[in-house]
């Protein structure tokens, strides 16, 4: 039955993905992609405590599912892609640091404060 687990999170994830990043671009306005940084972090984040403290259906319904709605690992691409391509490529190289920087360090907190 993991198959209706990683179904149920994704039924969560990505309408909270969508919620989430339309709540950010009402504050923060510009080219920046602030709303994809915040719920790739956040994902990092969950995803990190579910592998560190769940496993079976439960990680296949927060780790695969949840996670795997809320993050975002192509509009992330396509969004650096348009800045550079307009011409912001210190807003791209700035996206791709952070949100290397930030979801790594968030997967380790995330699996720090569960262990």
């Amino acid at each position: 039955m993991s198959w209706l687990a990683v179904f149920v999170g994704g039924c969560v994830g990505a309408p909270a993905r969508y919620l989430l990043d339309a709540v950010v671009r009402r504050w923060v306005a510009g080219p920046f992609p602030a709303g994809t940084l915040l719920v790739n972090v956040l994902g990092s984040l969950v995803l990190g405590a579910a592998a560190a403290g769940l496993d079976g259906s439960a990680y296949a319904l927060v780790g695969t599912g949840f996670c795997g709605a809320l993050t975002t690992f192509s509009t992330f691409t396509f969004e650096t892609w348009r800045l550079g391509e307009s011409g912001r490529l210190e807003l791209a190289l700035l996206n791709v640091g952070v949100s290397l920087v930030a979801g790594v360090l968030a997967a380790a907190l995330g699996w720090w404060l569960v262990a």
